[in-house]
This record gives C-alpha cells, structure tokens and sequence, in this order.
C-alpha cells in the first residue's frame, strides 16, 4: 500500500496543481467576463477582421476614417483580428471570452510547469502562481487589461511560452516558428528579443558556450521569421510608429505605474512587487532561483514603474523565483502527499464550476455600454452628411456599430493609422477645460459638423450650446451628440 501511494504522489504532484490552479484561475477570470470586453479598441479589431476576410488581404489604407489623408495603416494585429471576427460571427462574445479564457489556461499552466521544472514544491508554486494570474490582468486600471479580448494576450502568451522554453534549454529551434504566429497577432513581438537576450547574455557570463549558440540562433531565426507577414520590413514601421511616440504621453497603459494605481485597488500589486524585493533581498546570493528569472522579473519590474503595461510581466517573470523564495518559508510538511491530494479534489470542484459560472455571466457577455446599438443609430441619421469629431474612446465602437457608415476622426489605432499632425490637434482637445480658440481652430480646420463626446463633459456642452450655438441633438447614457444648426439634417 506504501508503495503503491509512493508511485502515485509524484502523479498528484504533477496533476493536482495543474488542474487546481488552471480550473481557478479560469473561475476568476470566467467571473470577469465581462470585463474581458471591456477593451475600447475591441469593435475596431473586429470590423477589421471582417473587412480583412471581405478583401481576401490586409488593407493597407484606412476605410472608416476621413482624417487619414494619405497615413498607411499598419495593421499590426490582422490575423488576431481575422480569429476574433470568425468566433465573433460564429459564437458571439461568448466565443471571443473562451478564447481569452483559454489563453488564460495554457499561461497558467505553462507557469505551473515553469516553477515545478525549477524545484519549488506544490504549494508555493500554487501560492505564487495564483498569485501572478490575479494580478497581470490588472483589472484596476481598465481598459489597460492584458487578459483582455484584445491582440495584448497574444503578446502575454507568447512570451511565456518563449521564457519556458528558455528556460528548459531544449526547444529553443520550435521560437523562431513561433515567432511568425505571434507577428502576425500583436505587435509586442519585440519583446522576444529582450526574454533571448537575458538568456544569451548570461549564458556568455557562465561560458555556457552551448546555450549561447542556441540563444544566438533562435534569436537570428526569430528575426528572420519576422518578415513573414502582409507588411514585410515595413512591419518595423508600425512598431516605430507606436513605441516611443508623443501620443504615449495621453495613453493610461504607457504612463508610469503611479499615474494607474487605483486604491484600494493597486495595494495587492503593491504588496506582490514589495514582497518579491524583500524575499529577493534576503536570498540575494541563493541559487536554488534561476538568474535569468530573477534578472527578467526586476527588469520588468523598473519598466513598470515606468510605463504601467510592463508591470503585468513583471507578475508573470516573478513568479518563478517567487515559489522558490516561498517555499523556503513553508512548512515541508505542506509538500506532503495529502496536501497535494487535496489539490487535486478542489481543482475537480473548480472545473466542475466552470460550465455553472459560464451559464451566469453568459448574458452579460457584451461590448462596452459607452456606446449603444441604440446611440448608433441616431448618430447615423444626424451625422450622414457631415464630419464627426469623435472621442477617443469612441471610435473603435462607432467603426463597429455602424460598420464604417459614419467616418470617425480617431480611434484607438493612434499612430498606426492616423498622421501626427491630426493626433496633436486632437490632443490638444482633451482637456476637461476648454480652449476656446483650440476647439474653434479645430472645427474649422476639419470643416467639423456634429461632435461626438462624453455626455458628463458639462465644459463642452456648455461652450457648444451655450457659446458657439451648436444644438444637443442626442443624449444617451454615457455620450451627447453635437450638431452645427446649419448642418442639422433637414
């Protein structure tokens, strides 16, 4: 008998903490769903998809908007796109959640397998780990969500799955294949080079002569894969076109980590990030972590104080020393065979759940209520034959509910689409005071004949109506519709 529940432990070990942490994590995230939609730029990713599968290729021009002039679109996320519009049509948001949610899975699992391969022992793997997966998603500062219906999870996903294989030092040829899915989804693949970089890098401190060639080589191949997209070299463009660029300055997800922190909101992020610079600072000189684990995780961790989109990797990279850090603390009778057992029984309570929890969240499984089917409509009928000066955070949903019948005047697509000189004049309108002169210079520049904006701005109503003599021709529940009495429809 002793025997035979010796042969089965390391069975549960490895079973038991996968099933409990992929079915609860899924559990959380399934819980969220509807947050999983709330992405702005969700309805403008889907109306590519399906202008994309209407074409038969990848529109190198923008279609919805009459701002772009001559700007090429560097559709940077076409085949994520493409996917999201099939499930779309196919499922309904339903569809596009168990994708995310699936995604959401194979991360969990894959850093399950990451901190198991390094000699953490079952529960802190499960402390660590479940702890990453509930916070990377960063809920808090919506709509900056990496598990989101959003190209950003191809980008998490992919980079986990780089840094595991990395870190097993085997499959590293299978990247360079790899790399020419995840560049044709997102344009985060440039961050493959830094997580092959890391490894390269010390492996030439060790003199590991072996893991440096492979390094090189998967890093050459994955730069070759990268030409193999409807762009080509002028992929680099696109990503030149959205890194470093001066409308980052007026994006919640590229400021610093300071400007997004939410309380009480920000304190569990707050409290993992403190816990791993205390645990780090006491195990310094350890060895039992993985260097380049540690190196990527306090990387990530200075470029999330930086620009807040870094700090969900931070979660992800950390975990693994943070199980090995963890379970220097535990009791080692927490390892042992009934704990593991346990495990496993609560994970089949969680996948058992998960088809419940599905049924709930089912109906509320929506785009954003910013702006409505209904809202659509009306723009529609007073806005046919004029230019709309749209917010920001509208156009991508506008483009969807009216399947670019209203041309916008800027969408989520920022550089990537739009010229620099009609994002200045945009951005110099977003100021809950209002510039009078700025707003005159850019409704008459664009010939503008009905603003699109939201409805609490009391500034902006106040200054149209009141002022210039616009007319409020709708209100709906999160925006207002502005018309020009001259160019109101007849």
């Amino acid at each position: 008998m002793g025997e035979a529940q010796g042969e089965s432990g390391p069975y549960l070990h490895r079973v038991g903490v996968y099933v409990f942490l992929i079915a609860f994590t899924a559990v959380f995230y399934l819980t969220n769903g509807p947050l999983l939609l709330g992405h702005y730029d969700l309805g403008w990713h889907l109306a590519a998809g399906d202008l994309i599968r209407q074409r038969g290729e990848v529109p190198l021009q923008d279609p919805w908007a009459f701002t772009v002039g001559d700007q090429r679109w560097y559709n940077l996320s076409w085949l994520w796109d493409v996917m999201a519009s099939l499930l779309y049509q196919h499922t309904g948001f339903a569809g596009i959640v168990l994708m995310v949610l699936a995604c959401g899975a194979v991360i969990a699992g894959y850093l399950t397998f990451c901190g198991l391969s390094s000699g953490a022992s079952a529960p802190a793997v499960c402390i660590a780990v479940f702890a990453a997966c509930l916070l990377y998603p960063c809920y808090e500062a919506a709509p900056n969500i990496y598990l989101a219906a959003s190209p950003n999870i191809a980008t998490m996903l992919f980079a986990i799955v780089f840094y595991g294989e990395c870190l097993r030092r085997r499959r590293w040829y299978l990247l360079p294949p790899m790399m020419i899915v995840w560049v044709n989804l997102h344009g985060g693949f440039m961050l493959a080079f830094p997580i092959l970089g890391v490894f390269a890098g010390l492996a030439l401190l060790r003199r590991d002569w072996t893991g440096l060639r492979n390094h090189c080589l998967a890093g050459v191949g994955c730069f070759i894969a990268i030409f193999v997209n409807p762009l080509g070299w002028h992929v680099y463009d696109g990503v030149r076109a959205t890194l470093g660029h001066f409308v980052q300055a007026d994006i919640g997800e590229w400021r610093s980590y300071f400007h997004n922190m939410e309380l009480p909101g920000s304190l569990p992020g707050s409290a993992y990030a403190l816990t791993f610079i205390a645990l780090e600072l006491r195990y310094r000189s350890a060895a039992h972590a993985p260097l380049e684990a540690r190196v990527l995780a306090w990387l990530f961790l200075f470029l999330g104080l930086y620009q807040f989109r870094y700090t969900a990797f931070f979660f992800i990279f950390a975990s693994v020393p943070m199980a090995l850090h963890i379970d220097r603390l535990l009791p080692k009778r927490l390892s042992s065979f009934e704990v593991q057992r346990a495990m496993l029984a609560a994970g089949v309570v969680g996948v058992l759940l998960l088809p419940f929890t599905f049924m709930q969240v089912r109906p509320a499984l929506a785009l954003p209520d910013m702006l409505s089917d209904e809202d659509a409509r009306h723009i529609e009928a007073h806005t046919s034959r004029g230019h709309l000066l749209n917010h920001w955070n509208l156009g991508g949903l506008l483009i969807f509910r009216t399947q670019g019948s209203v041309p916008v005047f800027v969408d989520g697509r920022a550089a990537t689409a739009y010229p620099d000189e009609l994002l200045r004049d945009y951005l110099r309108l977003v100021r809950w005071d209002i510039d009078a002169a700025t707003w005159d210079k850019v409704t008459s520049s664009y010939r503008i004949d009905a603003v699109l904006w939201i409805r609490a701005h009391d500034q902006l109503r106040h200054f149209l109506v009141g002022e210039r003599g616009w007319k409020e021709e709708y209100t709906g529940a999160y925006v207002s519709l502005y018309t020009r009495q001259e160019a109101a429809p007849r």
